[in-house]
């Protein structure tokens, strides 16, 4: 590995495409036309909804100490309860005994009366249904089982790295059962949902086995699920069944839902499953409509832990080479161009590259320009739009172009590689990260 250092120059061109809006500054939206604005979709009117309707959740820190009189009241009474139950000893979950003056048990004590906003009874009611559902449903040994869907590994329901404050990241798609064969395989009958339904606890199982159940730890995992495509008829019972077996057995263990790629349908699912929500859970979550995906992620997640189909720089195979590489993140103004200059690349080196932009529709390229005497540059990748792929018609397309770039190039001199973005055709303010290594030639 060798040092170098890289800048952005931004460029901001004239628009004359914004004419017609003279008002407008870059990056910002022109007014719609009244036909448009009584249009407003039901995405819009349900993400306005939910900031009014939900204030942001704040996590616990479950130290005990910063607890009120009344909590710790409650604590205490949680405790007195489950030990005259029967059987006290047996009562552990995730390997934690709840009695015992562990505070990792005071951790997991603790989520199920926030659950019950402390109301003892109830959380009592909740604690000692979910020991006995994890004792039927063998909950402890479930992680050691192959239920053998491989098929939707790393795709339906997945773990993937970290978001900003290090909860681990599950993300969910269900858009592959709109292909009536596979709905078939996974939904078909009643046993084959319970063994998908088990299949789901399993993939939730994995991400608390990374959690700290500890006070002012990470005691929470973040759920992103995508809704592109997703059948909301056929998925109906599943969903059902998946949210109320989370709701029971495993409370508090979310801190943020993000729904992305969210259709105007959303409101209908949203009403049907909303009353089985607390208002505690309802301030969990953040709704993003298509095309805003990237931005929503990178508010949560590092550019470099988000999956590449989510305008991520994280490649399924990148997980075996070790902690991901830092991205330096940016943002491309409607109306603007920025270079990238990644200086001080010695003769010989070679220089790799990653480069996202979310919801693309911009041009870009790559360039050398060695440092010696003579103003010439090598195109490393020619200019070329790079779209999203929405209405194409080429799914494959449209996939392949969202994910980011990847690149190297091996200099035979001195000299700095140039990446461009250009953003000069759109008014939308875009997101962007990139990365880069640099290494020198091997001794001949």
């Amino acid at each position: 590995m060798m040092e170098t250092s890289s800048q952005l120059s931004v460029q901001q061109a004239p628009h004359h495409h914004h004419q017609d809006h003279p008002t407008v500054p870059p990056g910002d939206s022109p007014m719609p036309p009244p036909s448009q604005a009584l249009k407003k979709s039901f995405v819009t009117s349900l993400m306005e909804a939910a900031a009014l309707r939900t204030p942001s959740f704040k996590e616990d820190t479950y130290f005990v100490s910063s607890l009120r009189p009344s909590e710790k009241k409650a604590l205490q009474e949680l405790k007195d309860k489950l030990m005259a139950y029967p059987g006290p000893a047996e009562h552990s979950m995730w390997g934690i005994p709840l009695l015992g003056g562990d505070e990792r048990a005071d951790v997991i004590l603790l989520k199920f009366l926030r659950a019950r906003d402390f109301r003892v009874a109830d959380s009592v009611h909740m604690l000692l249904k979910c020991l006995s559902w994890r004792k039927d449903f063998e909950a402890d040994k479930i992680l050691d089982e192959d239920l053998g869907f491989k098929e939707l590994e790393g795709v339906v329901a997945y773990m993937h790295g970290h978001d900003r404050e290090g909860h681990p990241v599950c993300y969910n798609a269900y858009g592959v059962f709109k292909d009536k064969d596979m709905y078939e395989r996974i939904f078909g009958d009643e046993e084959k949902l319970k063994k998908f339904l088990r299949w789901r606890v399993q993939v939730l199982e994995r991400g608390i086995e990374l959690l700290h159940f500890k006070p002012g730890g990470v005691n929470s995992i973040i759920q992103v699920t995508d809704l592109k495509d997703m059948p909301k008829r056929e998925l109906r019972v599943a969903s059902n069944h998946i949210l109320s077996l989370f709701q029971d057995n495993y409370p508090e263990m979310v801190a943020r839902k993000i729904f992305i790629n969210v259709p105007w349908y959303f409101s209908v699912l949203y009403s049907m499953f909303s009353p089985f929500l607390t208002q505690r859970t309802k301030s969990k979550f953040v709704i993003s409509k298509e095309g805003n995906v990237a931005e929503t992620l990178y508010k949560f997640i590092r550019p470099e832990n988000v999956p590449v189909q989510y305008g991520g720089l994280s490649r399924p195979d990148d997980v075996d080479g070790g902690p991901p590489k830092p991205a330096s993140e940016f943002t491309v103004k409607g109306g603007e161009k920025v270079n990238i200059q990644i200086e001080g690349i010695e003769a010989g080196a070679t220089i790799s590259w990653d480069l996202v932009v979310g919801g693309w529709e911009v041009e870009y390229s790559a360039e050398f320009v060695p440092s010696g005497e003579g103003s010439y540059s090598i195109a490393v990748e020619k200019t070329r739009r790079i779209s999203n792929g929405n209405g194409n018609g080429n799914a494959a397309a449209a996939a392949a172009n969202q994910e980011a770039i990847r690149n190297s190039y091996t200099s035979k001199e001195a000299g700095q590689l140039v990446l461009l973005v250009d953003n000069t055709a759109s008014r939308k303010r875009k997101v962007a990260a990139y990365r880069y290594t640099v290494r020198k030639s091997a001794p001949a």
